[in-house]
């Protein structure tokens, strides 16, 4: 993505739309969360209501409902009445995008019940070893890899971004590499610090400080840009693997019953708030990368990004969870 020319249609797509918008709801914006308080979500989360305190003077409620991945909090948006647009769903590629193809049985449908507001940023993802192993690069670890007897690769769990970038790598790589599926994101990190996997793709912010102790070597990030807190870590793309680039992006979506007045409101003063430099510095701060977006690109987006992860789905085998 092309971060600085969203920006500037970001910016105005809200002066645009300010003139023409309708009227917000008048007491406080509940934003409904899949995770839980303190994870990185929350984190963005937090940051976007403080940004739109200047729009929304009742405030905004950041509603945490984590559990199933997600899918609770956004089966309770998708039906939030009424539909005035008092409550949003901050969701993320999983809920919004490989949900229908990772799920067999889905209790909402992304496309039919979210009326997109705007996109708000990307966690980008790195690839990254045991320091111990004998390969300070991606080609070198690839070569290493293929001469193992076994290869594991660690992920926070089956069925999310970090687990079919490894089976995307893995495949393009010609590794046979076997999945190792973790609940908590301390035993993964665990696992991959003491060699039990032996790569795996992880936030950006969840593995810096741990490159920066010397502790993970970091060997490709899959952003389209180098990542400000790893800025020594090339991207997919300048290792010649740009197919391979995913991130965990964000957006606000609404109930698709919402009328179009209100969502319009919602849009310019989501773009509004995210074309201040202040918010801007303090996701990156966070580890996020700002991609604001209105709704018609927002839209064309998670349709292309629920097309290209049901392919990737299929390619993988990966048999959809009950």
């Amino acid at each position: 993505m092309q971060v600085h020319r969203l920006r500037r249609r970001g910016l105005l797509a809200a002066s645009l739309l300010a003139a023409a918008a309708g009227p917000l709801p008048s007491g406080p914006l509940r934003l409904l969360l899949g995770f839980p308080a303190g994870s990185g979500p929350d984190v963005l989360a937090r940051l976007v209501a403080e940004g739109l305190k200047p729009a929304l003077p009742a405030g905004v409620v950041v509603d945490n409902r984590p559990g199933a991945a997600g899918l609770i909090a956004a089966q309770e948006a998708a039906h939030a009445a009424p539909a005035d647009g008092s409550v949003l769903l901050l969701g993320e590629v999983g809920q919004l995008a490989m949900a229908p193809s990772t799920y067999a049985r889905l209790p909402y449908d992304p496309a039919r019940d979210f009326a997109p507001v705007a996109a708000l940023a990307a966690a980008d993802f790195a690839f990254v070893v045991p320091a111990g192993l004998p390969a300070r690069d991606l080609d070198a670890w690839i070569g290493w890899a293929n001469g193992q007897a076994q290869l594991s690769l660690g992920t926070f769990g089956a069925g999310t971004p970090g687990h079919f970038g490894a089976a995307m790598l893995a495949a393009a790589s010609g590794l046979a590499a076997e999945p190792v599926h973790f609940r908590a994101t301390g035993d993964a990190m665990g696992a991959v610090l003491n060699g039990t996997v032996q790569g795996m793709f992880a936030t950006v912010a969840v593995v810096a400080p741990h490159v920066a102790a010397g502790r993970l070597a970091a060997l490709a990030v899959t952003g389209p840009e180098r990542a400000p807190l790893l800025p020594a870590v090339p991207t997919l793309a300048e290792l010649g693997r740009p197919a391979l680039g995913f991130s965990a992006w964000f957006g606000l979506v609404a109930p698709a019953a919402v009328p179009g007045p209100v969502l319009a409101a919602a849009e310019a003063a989501v773009l509004r708030a995210m074309a201040e430099p202040g918010l801007g510095a303090r996701l990156r701060e966070a580890g996020f990368r700002p991609m604001p977006m209105g709704r018609v690109e927002f839209a064309a987006m998670m349709q292309a990004e629920r097309a290209r992860w049901a392919e990737v789905v299929r390619a993988t085998g990966f048999r959809a969870i009950e």
